[in-house]
Parts: structure tokens; sequence; C-alpha cells
């Protein structure tokens, strides 16, 4: 049942408050008027679908670069676990140093409880294994490892940019706003259309409108940002650990 109720929040909550004030000013006053609301419904049904297709493709770049860098970390994995000149206890201490990286990205990315700073400490520790282990590490060995770690590095930045950087913070502004003032100037022209029909008519038309129009604007905003369990698309975090 949560899942229908998942995209109702404090700003449904607002373009509830307006859907009922705006008719109600509207039949005291006896404001009415004929538009054409075409160009109106453009401006916000255009902006907010280029900026839901956005968060879509984001989320869908985010599960491409966390299976990169789980992919990169399980061979790394493989890889010394298959070298037989590295003693099981080294090999034990590598698999803590990779099972740090992955929590602590992981961390990072859904609650910020770890800096992109102390990230790359993390990942800095399979350098200085290697070098602190050159003697049982071939040359050969070492350069496949940093091939990984490119990989690796790859799918942690792509990660910390989609983290940072989301869809345009104007554009996002502009949907709301427009959203929180369609009301005012829909509903005279509803009001002129219906003429003496029953007011209930506007009413039950002007909130479900806005109820459609911000129930898309949250399910954007829910899905802009996968990270955080906040919404039914989010990204399953759990399963992108290195050992799950």
């Amino acid at each position: 049942m949560n899942q229908y109720f998942s995209i109702i929040n404090r700003r449904t909550v607002i373009t509830l408050i307006i859907s009922l004030s705006v008719p109600y000013i509207a039949y005291h006053f006896d404001i009415h008027y004929n538009i054409d609301l075409t160009l109106i419904s453009i401006a916000i049904i255009f902006p907010l679908v280029f900026a839901i297709r956005g968060a879509f493709r984001r989320r869908e770049k985010a599960l491409e670069h966390l299976s990169r860098f789980r992919g990169s970390l399980k061979i790394i994995q493989y890889s010394f676990s298959a070298n037989s000149k590295i003693p099981i206890e080294k090999k034990n201490e590598i698999d803590k140093i990779l099972i740090e990286i992955s929590d602590k990205v992981l961390n990072y990315l859904q609650n910020n409880s770890v800096s992109i700073q102390s990230v790359d400490e993390s990942i800095n520790k399979v350098e200085e294994f290697i070098n602190k282990n050159d003697e049982m590490i071939s040359g050969g060995f070492r350069l496949k490892i940093f091939g990984f770690m490119r990989s690796l590095h790859e799918g942690i930045e792509n990660l910390e940019a989609i983290h940072i950087h989301r869809t345009p913070i104007s554009l996002k502004a502009y949907c709301k706003i427009f959203i929180y003032i369609f009301p005012l100037i829909y509903t005279p022209t509803i009001i002129n259309k219906i003429d003496d029909g029953p007011e209930w008519i506007t009413y039950f038309v002007v909130i479900v409108s806005e109820f459609i129009l911000i129930s898309l604007y949250n399910i954007q905003d829910q899905m802009e940002y996968p990270f955080d369990n906040d919404g039914l698309d989010d990204i399953k975090l759990d399963n992108f650990k290195i050992n799950r």
C-alpha cells in the first residue's frame, strides 16, 4: 500500500490547498474568462517530461557505473586470490581493503556517512599494498591490477558525478513555480466552460489536474537521486556490495 502514497509529500499538500482556495476565490469574486490553455500546458508538461527523462537516464547510468565498480573490485579480488606467490594472510589483507572500498563508496552514495576523501584514502591502500609487497608481485601482475584499478576509478568518478550534479536546478524551479500558479490561470477558464454547472466539477477538475502535475514532479524528484532509498525506483545498493 505504501507504493501508492510514496509520491505524496508536503508539495502535494500545498497544491491541494491551492486547488481548494483558488476556485473558492474565483467563485466568490465571479472571476471567469476563456483562454486557450495549450501554451500553458506546453509550458508545464514539456519541461516536466524533459526533467523526468533526464532523471531516468541518470538512474540508468548509475546502474551501469555501479556494475562496472563492483565488477572491477571482484576482478581485483580474484586476481590476488589466484596469485600463488602471495601468502594467505596477505590475501586476507587485500580482501579487507577491497571490502572497505566497497562499503565506503556505497555509504557515501546512500547517506554521505563518509567523505569522498575517505574513499580516495581507501583506494590508495591498494597501491600501498602493492608497493609494500613488490617482492611477491611481478611487474606484469602489477600492470594488470593497475588496469583493473583504472576501471574502478572510472566507475567511482562517474558515480561521484551523478551524486553531486543533478538535473538543471533552474528547470526544476521553473516547473514547480508553474505547477503552483497553474490553478490561477486554469480555474477561471474551467468555470467559464462549465457555465452554470455545479461548482464541485470545477473543484474536482482543478484538484485532479494539480495532483497529476505535482505527482509527476515528485516522481522526477525521487528518481533524480537514485541512491537514498527515498523512492520505489531507487537503486538497491546492497546488491552492489563486493560480498553480497
